[in-house]
Parts: C-alpha cells; structure tokens; sequence
C-alpha cells in the first residue's frame, strides 16, 4: 500500500491526533501503530518550488522583454513599428492569446495535475487579451476619455472566459475588471471630480463591496454558481475591508490636500462606523460558523485597532513606552489565541 505523503506540519498533527486517540482508549496500540505507518513525511515540498519557479519564470520574462526594448537596435525596429495600426495589433494580440487559452485548458484536462504550469500559460493568454483589448479601445478611441468602458467589457471578456475554462485565476481578473469599471465609470460621470453622489472613491468603493456581498449571498444555493462563489466571497470581502480602511484613514475627503489640512481625530467616528462592521462580520462568522467572514472580521477589526494606535499616539507617546505597550498587547493577542487554540484542540 502506498504511503500518504505529508508536509512536517501535516505529519506533525497527524501524529499528535493519533497519540490523542490511543491515550483516550479511542483505538488501540496496534491500530495506532497501523495509523503511524501509513504515512510519512516528505522530503522537500516540490510543489511550492513549482509554484514560485513558474512565477519567478514569468517575472523574468517580462524583465527579459523590458531588457530586450530598451536595446538601441529593438528601438530602432520599434520606431519603425510606431505607425503599425493599433486595430492591428489588438488583432494580432488576440490572435496569440486564443493558442494559449486553447492549448491552457487541453493540457488542464489532459494533464491536471500540473497545475501551476496550466496556470502560467492561462495568465499568458490573459495578459495578450488585456493587451487585445486595451489596443482595440485606442483604435476606437474618439477623445471622449470613456475607457470605463474598456473594463466593462474585459468583464464579459475574462467573465465568459472563465466560466467556459472554468479558470478562477481568470474569473478573477473577471471580478477586479469589475472593480476597476465601477471606479472608473463614476469618476467619468463626474468628470473627474473628488465625488460622487457626495461620495469620495473609499466610501464608493464600500458601497459597491456591499452590493457585491449582497448579491453573492443572492447566489449562494445556485448550483451553477458554486465554483466560483468561494473565490467571488472573498473579493468581496477585500474590495469592502480595503475600503473601510482607508474610509477610516482619511474620512469622506475628496482630496489628500484637505486631508493634510484636518485634525486625524476628527475622522474618529468613521473608524468606529468601520471597527462595528468587522464585529458584525466577526459575531456572523462565529455564529453560523462562517470561515470567511470570521478571519475578515477579526483581521480588519486589528487593523482599524492598530492604525488608531498608530495615528493619535505616534507622535505624543515616549517610544519606548509606545513600543512597549504595541509589544504587550500583540503577547496578551497570542496569549489568548493560545488558549482558545488548545480547547479547540482537546475538545474539537
């Protein structure tokens, strides 16, 4: 029989449960000694270097293609270059992308379980169509300025993409064209302007992570949605926590030079209003047994805590004395997760 192959924390954990259960008299010495050898730990964790090997590959590649454009004879070709078309080279772009998705998804299905490999040549075909459609929106392009509408249709793009590949790396580019669309629409309308229906970009954008949120929740028990919903959550999440961080930073300003100009307490109350949305999130989670909502709550309800911290008592707090209580509070955090870490550990 072939042995399950773990990490050490893995093995480290399986070791102590199974300790555990033969003390409890929940098996006895021979099923445990059984459990013990069906396993063993592995040498080195192969698939986090695959990982960071294709991700290194890709980053050196692009520094390759800076390196090669910056070449005085690549820049003479590139002159040379300067009048091509720009429908031209939105079409040629898209031409390389659709190999690379094709070939992405057969060798998905023929090869699973090469997993960051797939992932590479799929982000390959991603960038070449945000290039196709970057340079199809300057061919078209009449001076009005509207490129909002670029990320509109990057999300029916990547969005039926992803969901014809069943890609969630693609499906996300999907949800952050999303973002980009709603940021860039609203400054459009408004010409630019530091707001939007008397709403500054932090306060849109919890606006629109609501919206989001409300119409996941919507979808929830849709079957056809359950692939992507997890991941669809979470951004969600982001796009509604990053932005009640900075709403609680810099208020409901339209500009950083009005921010220079005010007191930080006086933006007290939207760090409140922002620290009872990651509790409520938090009591959530806890209650209906929400992971995701949980570990959001808890992690932004320390943010806002820590960036209040550092904003009233910075500059008026001795740094020794700073330092000293920022270090006791962090011990008395670990000291309490400890604790509920080994109740969950005995009793669950």
């Amino acid at each position: 029989m072939a042995k399950l192959n773990l990490d050490k924390q893995e093995s480290e954990f399986l070791s102590r449960s199974i300790k555990y259960w033969e003390d409890e008299q929940l098996i006895d010495a021979g099923v445990a000694e059984s459990l013990r050898s069906s396993y063993e730990v592995k040498g080195f964790d192969w698939m986090r270097l695959a990982k960071y090997s294709f991700w290194i590959a890709l980053f050196c590649g692009v520094i390759a293609v800076g390196s090669l454009i910056i070449d005085d004879k690549v820049i003479t070709w590139l002159k040379k270059l300067y009048y091509t078309p720009d429908i031209a080279i939105s079409i040629l772009a898209g031409i390389v992308a659709v190999p690379l998705f094709y070939f992405g998804r057969r060798w998905q299905n023929k090869y699973p379980e090469k997993v960051f490999s797939n992932e590479a040549i799929i982000f390959t075909g991603v960038l070449f169509t945000a290039c196709c459609i970057a340079y199809l929106g300057k061919s078209l392009d009449n001076g009005s300025g509207h490129y909002s509408l670029l990320f509109l249709l990057s999300v029916f793009v990547y969005g039926a993409l992803g969901w014809q590949m069943d890609s969630r790396l693609i499906w996300l580019f999907a949800l952050v064209s999303l973002g980009s669309w709603f940021g860039t629409e609203t400054g459009y309308q408004t010409r630019w302007s530091d707001y939007f229906l008397g709403m500054n970009y932090p306060l849109r954008f919890v606006l629109f992570g609501l919206v989001l949120l409300s119409s996941i929740y919507l979808l929830k028990n849709r079957k056809w949605f359950d692939r992507f919903w997890e991941l669809t959550y979470v951004v969600g999440m982001l796009y509604l926590f990053m932005s009640l961080w900075l709403l609680s930073i810099f208020g409901n300003l339209g500009s950083i030079d009005s921010w220079w100009h005010i007191r930080q307490v006086s933006l007290f109350y939207w760090g409140i209003i922002s620290a009872a949305v990651a509790a409520g999130f938090l009591f959530y989670g806890l209650k209906t047994k929400d992971v995701i909502a949980r570990e959001f709550g808890i992690t932004f309800l320390l943010i806002f805590i820590y960036t209040k911290y550092f904003e009233y008592f910075w500059d008026h707090t001795n740094k020794t004395l700073f330092f000293a209580i920022l270090g006791a509070s962090f011990w008395l955090i670990g000291r309490k997760a400890e604790r509920i870490w080994n109740v969950k550990k005995v009793h669950g």
